[in-house]
Formats: structure tokens, sequence, C-alpha cells
């Protein structure tokens, strides 16, 4: 077939081949350019940004270049966006902008930001800049996001090490602690109970394992400190890679505020109305299983979705949640068979074992290999409460 070019047409295709050309052009940074690590600081309004950021800036004043690469970006409207998400698929990708409004948006919401000036010489600051500029490219720029090994955070430690080699090297000394990585999420999540509930919740033993000096560094201010011991080598030796510091903002001060929405209350007051209900019913000598009809109804549901993230999705923090020992699956729909006017045999020994995993639950919940959550001791007790009820009731009412 032939093809016939209007002048407009020819206008159109000539500016795109130029912009296309341009945009992939290798720039050659001049001798005043500096790659600089920038990190700001975490922010509690939303869970996703309690841990802070990561993002690695471009800087030469002689060709009017202020750039930032964040690899923290990812598209709503991307196919399929909930079920990847769900599945451990989720499309994360290299993002390139200007300096300015990137910095300013976190200084709004008064997070700190420090940058740290690479300690490179133009070789290698070019070799960086490249590597940045190739995985900028479309077809370059996506990854599948990782909360705690592959993320924005290492992502900016990684490109050092495939830029430049084993140029760099990472002094991991400093780190004299032995926190698993649940222990490093609870100490950002201290103003989120809620969040640090919901992580304690779907991951499992995993989190629980110690984690490697290489590993702390999923989080930003890790990364910071991981770059200020680290090594680049040079014709006369290895010198430090962070030349200097500059804090380009400080957060101010902000009062703290006694937080009373914590689940322990919830759980704590839910305890109490079931024991309530426990009373009233053992008074009346009536089940009164709406109630657990409703609550292992609940539980059940929980069980299934933690079940489903273990075993059916590639989130590998979420595998042998031992969380299941008490938010058992089969709760639903066995629950609901409470509410039957004829109920059959198999409840009693079903909820005398539910009874038993609690009670073991509880007892041994200081020696797990899986750290889990504090807040939920109240709801696991109204579990065993309820379920010994449950047990007894059948037996004294309905037989």
């Amino acid at each position: 077939m032939k093809l016939i070019f209007t002048p407009m047409k020819k206008c159109l295709l000539f500016l795109l081949l130029f912009v296309n050309t341009f945009a992939f052009a290798q720039v050659q940074l001049t001798d005043k350019a500096e790659i600089r690590i920038v990190t700001c600081g975490p922010y509690q309004g939303e869970l996703y940004s309690a841990f802070g950021h990561s993002a690695i800036r471009v800087y030469d004043p002689s060709q009017a270049i202020d750039l930032i690469y964040n690899y923290g970006v990812f598209n709503f409207n991307q196919p399929n966006f909930y079920l990847n998400f769900a599945k451990g698929h989720l499309k994360y990708r290299l993002a390139v902008s200007r300096y300015q409004p990137f910095v300013d948006s976190y200084i709004d919401e008064n997070r700190f930001v420090h940058e740290q000036i690479l300690n490179l010489t133009p070789a290698q600051n070019q070799k960086v800049f490249d590597f940045l500029q190739w995985n900028a490219q479309e077809e370059n720029m996506h990854y599948y996001y990782d909360y705690f090994y592959d993320n924005c955070a290492t992502r900016v430690r990684d490109v050092m090490k495939k830029a430049l080699g084993d140029s760099v090297r990472f002094d991991d000394s400093h780190i004299t602690t032995n926190y698993t990585i649940r222990d490093l999420c609870d100490i950002y999540l201290q103003e989120q109970p809620w969040g640090d509930l919901g992580i304690d919740l779907c991951l499992g033993l995993p989190m629980d394992k110690n984690a490697t000096p290489w590993m702390y560094m999923f989080l930003p201010d890790y990364v910071e400190q991981g770059f200020d011991h680290a090594y680049i080598k040079g014709q006369r030796g290895e010198k430090p890679l962070v030349k200097e510091t500059v804090n380009t903002f400080e957060a101010l001060p902000e009062k703290a505020e006694t937080n009373w929405n914590t689940p322990f209350l919830y759980f704590t007051a839910l305890l109490v109305l079931g024991l309530l209900i426990t009373y009233q019913g053992y008074n009346a000598k009536r089940g009164l299983y709406w109630f657990d009809a409703v609550i292992f109804s609940i539980i059940g549901l929980i069980g299934w979705f933690l079940f489903v993230l273990w075993l059916a999705t590639d989130h590998r923090a979420a595998a042998q949640n031992m969380n299941l020992l008490w938010a058992i699956p089969l709760h639903f729909p066995v629950a609901l068979i409470l509410l039957k006017k004829k109920k059959p045999n198999w409840l009693k020994p079903y909820f005398t074992l539910t009874a038993l995993l609690a009670f073991i639950t509880l007892i041994a919940w200081p020696w797990w290999p899986q750290d889990l959550n504090n807040s939920l001791i109240p709801f696991v007790l109204l579990i065993m409460v309820r379920a010994v009820y449950i047990r007894w009731s059948l037996k004294r009412f309905y037989e």
C-alpha cells in the first residue's frame, strides 16, 4: 500500500522524530554536575507515607538540569489494577520530574529533606546519569513492587551498584541491632496503630526473621545511613561515597496528641460486650447465637483472606501466617449454622477445638515465632469465651 503524506503530516512526522531523538539522546554532563541521594522524612497522614521516601537528584547548573528520578510512582489506570495489587503484581515505575515541585510537596507536609552529594568523578556521574536515562525509557521504567525487597528505596541503592559495579562498597558495620522486618515496621507505625495491626494481621513468618543490614535499606532512613557508610574506589584508593550532606529542610516540631482511636480499646470494648451477652444468655438459658454468627463469620472471612494471601498471591511476606490459629477460615460459614433451629452434633467438638486453639494461642502468645499484634489479645480472649459458652450451651439448652 502506498502511503501519501500531506505537507502537514510531513511536518508532524518530522517534529515527532525530532522530539523522540532529542528525548533519548545522550546528554553529556559538565564537570559541575552532581548526583544527590534525596531522603524525605516520614509523614503520618497516610500509611504509605509513614516510612519516608528516597529519590535521586541530577543537578547540573551549567546546563540548567535539575531533575528528580523517583521510583515510587504507579498508575491507578493500569489494566487490572486492583487484581494485580491483590496478587502482588502491582507495577511501579521510574518517573522523572523537575526538582523544585517535588521537594516543595514534602516541605508543605513538614517532612525533612536531606540531600547527600555523592563524591563521584565526572565520568562516574555520567555513568549514573546514563543508567537513569536508560531506566526512564518506556520499555525499561516498570518493575514489580515488593514492600521489603524491591521498592522505591532499594531501587535508589541498586542504581549505584548497577551503574558503578564493584566500585561502590557499602559497609554495614554501623548496623548493630538485630531487628526483624516487623520490628522495623513497628518503629515507623507507632502513631498508626490501625495500620500496624493491618500489617501484623496480613503478613506472616517471613516478617519475623532477622533482617540483614542490606535488608534494612527497604527504609529510606537506612538508605541514607547506608550511603553515609559507603565507599567509592578512586585512583588513590577508596574514599567516602558521600562528599557532603545538605539539610534542605528540617521538619518543624509538632505537638504530640494522645490517640484514643486504637484497636486495643475497640477490641476490649467488644470483649466486655461479649461477656455481658454471655452473662445474659446464661441467666436467660439461651444461646444468643446471633452475636456469634456475626463475630465468627467476620473471623472466618478474615481467615479466608489470610489464606488466599498466603497461597494464591505472590506476596512473599504473607506466607505462613500464624494468625490462622485464631482466624480459622471454616468459621464462615460454620457460624451461620448456629442460627438453625436444629443444630448438628458436630458443632460441639468444633467449638471445643476452637476454644482450645484460642487458649493455646493466648498462653503461648509471647513465644510464637511470629510476633502477633498485642491489640488482638482481647479479641482472641473473646473467641475463647464464646466458643466455651457455645459448647456448654449446646449441651445444656439444646439436648
